[in-house]
């Protein structure tokens, strides 16, 4: 089951994963996120320079079920969005852990990151 949730990854109840690269951290959608929507069409994501606030929706992903908002794990700009999935949305589907990042974050608030889930806690609350 480690490969729904790897356990070098933070997440949120939203399930949108987090990796800390140190001065930035990357973004997605985890495995059950994606399940959960089906096919994905679409992925909107905010250009860099935006600034984005934790908990607030950032994006959205169209699916062929429905459209979910993305919410921000923490607060602070957007360095990067994941051009790939302009063209390729379906990456969210096939390697959600990989290709399939969204963007990449300079937090202005790293003690954001202290109440996120370990692997075990959020699998544990997809369970429940």
């Amino acid at each position: 089951m480690s490969d729904t949730a790897p356990p070098t990854l933070i997440y949120t109840e939203q399930h949108e994963w987090i990796r800390d690269d140190g001065d930035l951290v990357t973004v997605g959608i985890t495995h059950f996120a994606q399940d959960q929507l089906g096919d994905v069409v679409y992925v909107d994501l905010p250009s860099p320079g935006a600034e984005i606030e934790a908990e607030q929706p950032f994006g959205e992903v169209e699916s062929t079920k429905s459209v979910s908002d993305l919410f921000a794990p923490v607060s602070g700009e957007v360095v990067a969005r994941n051009e790939d999935l302009d063209d390729r949305p379906e990456l969210v589907n096939s390697d959600p852990y990989g290709e399939g990042w969204m963007v990449s974050i300079r937090p202005s608030d790293r003690s954001q990151l202290e109440g996120l889930l370990d692997a075990e806690a959020y699998l544990a609350f997809c369970e429940g």
